[in-house]
């Protein structure tokens, strides 16, 4: 019946508003912000849930959140917050609309996340149930983290891990090259872009 199209659809709360075409990428930075969680084990038993925002552009790590907890909507919201901060400073609304890409977790779809996304400027996105790879890049970040850096790390303890986030994420930004850009990271892709664009035409 799922080959055929003819099981139900499933509710994931609210209406329907997913218009994603099924491409992350896009051209210009602050265009699509996309999000997603992951889980760390730790030597100890202790789990780490991190939710993050990358920018579907330059790939540089907006922000992330990191609890022994699951992720939940007011943490996404600080996630957005930061995001936004990160960005454009300090500010109570984005200067221009972003879209905010993510899966139908729970702590996404809620209504109160959704409402204060628009309230700062963002325009939920969600990706198709059961089709993760429709969030291919966060996706990707996901295994970046996962085999560049926890695994290669001692991580006896949840509170190691909380430590070692911060370095983590940054050296991803400033140093881990991606394909797409060129072999650079998300700084260095950036950096070259804001060069490219102040240097006068000809």
């Amino acid at each position: 019946m799922k080959a055929h199209g003819l099981l139900l659809r499933r509710h994931a709360g609210g209406a329907e508003t997913r218009r994603h075409d099924g491409r992350v990428a896009v051209a210009q930075a602050n265009l699509r912000w996309c999000s997603d969680g992951f889980e760390l084990g730790c030597a100890n038993g202790q789990k780490v849930r991190v939710a993050f925002a990358l920018d579907c552009c330059d790939r540089e790590a907006l922000g992330y959140v990191a609890t022994t907890e699951g992720i939940k909507g007011e943490d996404v919201q600080d996630l957005m917050i930061a995001a936004v901060e990160h960005r454009f400073g300090p500010v109570n609304r984005l200067p221009h609309t972003i879209e905010w890409l993510t899966d139908n977790g729970s702590c996404y779809v809620a209504g109160p996340t959704r409402a204060f996304a628009r309230e700062l400027g963002l325009e939920p996105r969600t990706t198709p149930l059961e089709s993760p790879q429709s969030n291919g890049m966060a996706e990707a970040f996901v295994c970046t983290i996962k085999r560049d850096y926890a695994r290669v790390s001692s991580c006896p303890d949840a509170r190691s891990v909380m430590a070692a986030l911060p370095g983590w994420f940054a050296h991803y930004n400033q140093l881990h090259p991606h394909r797409t850009l060129g072999y650079r990271s998300p700084r260095e892709f950036i950096a070259a872009r804001q060069t490219q664009e102040a240097m006068p035409a000809l």
